[in-house]
């Protein structure tokens, strides 16, 4: 029988998995994670974790230090595989499903694991690129389950301490080479508090719906925080937005987080959205990049007032701003204030903090800080300047305290000498009622250097000529900021988590 009640460890520290394992004391039976026909209650799950705990630390022989992968869509045992290994003091290190074969061979080895978790379909496509350095690979089923029976559903008897690291997600590697980032539990455990108390929703009698992939920072804890607390989570492995719909519907779901793409898609189904039942919704997070006003109009419109999060953050830096709902439309292209016990300033190029409405590179402190980039010393000192984290953002902040994003510092274009931030342009062409998606980049241009280019993605049905969005950015921006051209195109590219990747822009243009 397994003991749900004292973790074995150093007691002065919280690892995630006590929080699961608290709710399995209190409500056992209850449901905690379900996907499609397959469910598992709070004390089934803390017995699987438990179970991985002493896989890993017993069968495979793992030492406390060491991490292990796993390559995989969402399913059950992504939580468990997560908490479990974290528990025996081994990291997981986790890799998107769609994620290529140099990528994933490129990530074993500069993660060093130990073993992969895989998804069946992947075996073939890991063995391949892993497999010579990786001697175990392990697909989810049969083998797995038979491992995973075979273990002890017992407290697995290693120390872990709440600095160590808990999860290494990648970056996408969209500015650079992918890098490890180093995530532990204190950050995680303090992270899920942080983001309970903002939105009110996670609590025992709470239902979240988790949609964005797991091996993300931000979909990971979008499901590990209602799980911590107790709530009840029904994961959906990939998104379609009449599933959503129906699945917050049936499932009675108090809250969802979600990213541009999915509110872009639900903006697109129109009328056919009003067929479901959304009305238990206590809160609608958004977050990896921001909404357009726009679009935030339309989904407060649909959702009603009061649900809707606008969070801003990133991997390494946690949740680090919100807009709250009674915000939403009072701050226009705002990210909101910072969450409790977290700084944000921006500074000036000179290094002083910049004053109030003043632009300037966003640093952030605060207790969420990931622990440094795996094997770069030197970019996590770069990143790291005492209690700052650079984010690499451009902003300024109003005289409430709320922040607004001007753009990338990697972002900016220079044309004809001046300094162009494409967010600027992007939310004026998106405020257009025909333009669905919007992205501006640099291209290489003989005389003005960059010439100031943007893709533009129109809705079905609508039109806009190229000439009216340009005149809108010189009426609404310093005429020198107006795009150079306008292309239309069908989609912009992204990566699994919406974001628009615009290397990949120039780089197309350029071939």
């Amino acid at each position: 029988m397994n003991d749900v009640g004292v973790r074995k460890g150093n007691s002065t520290s919280i690892v995630f998995a006590d929080g699961i394992r608290a709710a399995a004391a209190r409500s056992p039976g209850k449901t905690a994670l379900s996907i499609g026909d397959r469910g598992l209650t709070f004390a089934s799950l803390i017995a699987r974790i438990d179970r991985f705990s002493n896989l890993v630390h017993s069968g495979l022989g793992i030492p406390p230090g060491r991490n292990i992968g796993i390559v995989a869509a969402n399913r059950l045992e992504y939580i468990e595989v997560v908490c479990g290994a974290s528990s025996a003091g081994v990291a997981v290190t986790t890799i998107g499903p769609a994620a290529s074969g140099a990528e994933i061979a490129f990530i074993a080895e500069d993660a060093d694991v130990q073993a992969l978790l895989v998804d069946p379909e992947l075996e073939e496509l890991v063995r391949a690129h892993a497999g010579a350095r990786v001697s175990r690979i392990i697909p989810f089923g049969p083998r797995y389950e038979g491992l995973l029976a075979g273990a002890a559903d017992t407290l697995c008897p290693v120390t872990v301490d709440e600095s160590d690291v808990f999860c290494i997600p990648y970056t996408s590697g969209s500015t650079g080479r992918a890098k490890g980032v180093l995530l532990t539990h204190r950050g995680r455990v303090r992270a899920a508090c942080a983001t309970a108390a903002e939105h009110g929703c996670y609590s025992p009698d709470d239902r979240a719906i988790a949609i964005t992939p797991l091996f993300h920072g931000a979909g990971l804890l979008a499901t590990l925080t209602p799980l911590f607390f107790g709530a009840s989570v029904r994961l959906l492995q990939k998104f379609d937005i009449e599933q959503l719909l129906q699945s917050i519907e049936d499932f009675a779901a108090t809250s969802t987080y979600m990213i541009p793409s999915h509110f872009s898609a639900l903006i697109e189904l129109g009328e056919r959205a009003r067929r479901y039942r959304t009305g238990s919704l206590k809160a609608v997070m958004s977050g990896t990049s921001p909404l357009s006003q726009s679009a935030k109009e339309k989904v407060v419109a649909y959702f009603g007032d009061g649900k809707l999060y606008e969070r801003y953050g990133s991997t390494e830096g946690g949740v680090i701003t919100c807009l709250r709902p009674r915000d939403q439309l009072r701050k226009i292209e705002c990210v909101g204030q910072p969450l409790p016990l977290t700084r944000v300033q921006p500074f000036a190029p000179d290094g002083r903090p910049a004053k109030p409405g003043e632009a300037g590179e966003v640093r952030v402190a605060s207790p969420y800080l990931f622990a440094g980039y795996l094997n770069l010393p030197e970019e996590t000192r770069r990143v790291r300047q005492g209690d700052w984290f650079i984010t690499g953002d451009i902003g300024r902040i109003d005289e409430e305290g709320f922040l607004y994003l001007v753009g990338r510092k990697n972002d900016m274009i220079i044309s004809g000498g001046e300094n162009i931030y494409p967010k600027e342009l992007e939310h004026v062409i998106g405020a257009h009622e025909a333009v669905a998606a919007c992205a501006v980049v640099g291209i290489p241009h003989p005389y003005w250097g960059e010439a100031v280019t943007a893709f533009v993605v129109l809705r079905a049905g609508m039109n806009v000529d190229a000439e009216t969005l340009i005149e809108m950015c010189r009426q609404r921006l310093s005429r020198y900021k107006a795009p150079k051209e306008v292309r239309f195109v069908a989609d912009l590219p992204r990566n699994q988590m919406g974001k628009v990747v615009r290397g990949r822009l120039a780089a197309d243009i350029a071939s």
